[in-house]
């Protein structure tokens, strides 16, 4: 059920066609896990969290650096050296009272991702390859959707995976290694908001989503480009699938 300061809260959404108070109990009753912390998870768990998903699992074994805060909006300069997951459990806290968040203080890895992963859906908001691909793995086994997002200065991508239809991470970037790279605030707000909308419109049922297709964004160009995206049948992690 929802309560009058929830349907008050929500009031602007709830007229949304086919959104009205059944998807917005639907999007209480939901669950999502958001791995990494960063710029990407940023924006991803603050707007999942006002839109009022219900449970909000948050994994990141970092703590907070100056260096963070052109882009990580979720944090203040009183938070660095704090851990991220810490800050950021007290800022949603603060955003949405009716939103539980679980804090994970520590990095995906082969040998955690299956216990703290667990059966929900996934939001990839890292920033790093290796662990994009452990999520994957997991999500492909599991048969879990999974929302990507990527960024790069002022370029961004983003798609949707769905086990068995869509292509995986893996059939995407293969051998592509990655270290640091530039990143601009304005670009992950972007690429953040596209992934929490696909999650949103995943638990609604509603609306197109990114499924066998990457959106990519060119903010010096301020233009929007789709690709679509093809299955390899010889990938090591999704080939026998679908």
């Amino acid at each position: 059920m929802l309560s009058g300061q929830e349907l008050a809260r929500y009031d602007r959404q709830l007229t949304i066609p086919g959104w009205g108070e059944d998807g917005q109990r639907k999007l209480k009753d939901s669950k999502v896990v958001v791995v990494g912390a960063g710029g990407l998870g940023s924006a991803v768990l603050v707007y999942l969290a006002v839109t009022g998903v219900g449970t909000i699992r948050v994994v990141d074994g970092d703590v907070v650096d100056l260096t963070n805060l052109n882009r990580q909006v979720l944090y203040t300069d009183a938070d660095v050296g704090r851990k991220k997951v810490d800050s950021a459990l007290e800022k949603l806290r603060e955003l949405n009272p009716y939103v539980k968040v679980e804090p994970i203080a520590e990095p995906i890895t082969d040998e955690n991702a299956l216990d703290i992963l667990g059966d929900y859906p996934i939001v990839d908001a890292l920033d790093n390859l290796p662990g994009r691909y452990v999520v994957n793995r997991v999500a492909v086994e599991r048969g879990l959707p999974l929302f990507h997002g990527g960024v790069h200065g002022f370029e961004g991508a983003a798609t949707t995976v769905i086990p068995g239809t869509t292509p995986c991470l893996r059939c995407l970037y293969k051998g592509v290694s990655q270290g640091s790279v530039p990143v601009a605030g304005v670009t992950v707000a972007v690429i953040g908001c596209v992934q929490a909308t696909e999650f949103l419109k995943y638990v609604l049922g509603i609306g197109g989503m990114l499924v066998g297709r990457m959106l990519s964004y060119d903010g010096l160009a301020m233009r929007f480009t789709e690709f679509k995206l093809k299955k390899d049948p010889n990938c090591d992690v999704c080939g026998r699938t679908g």
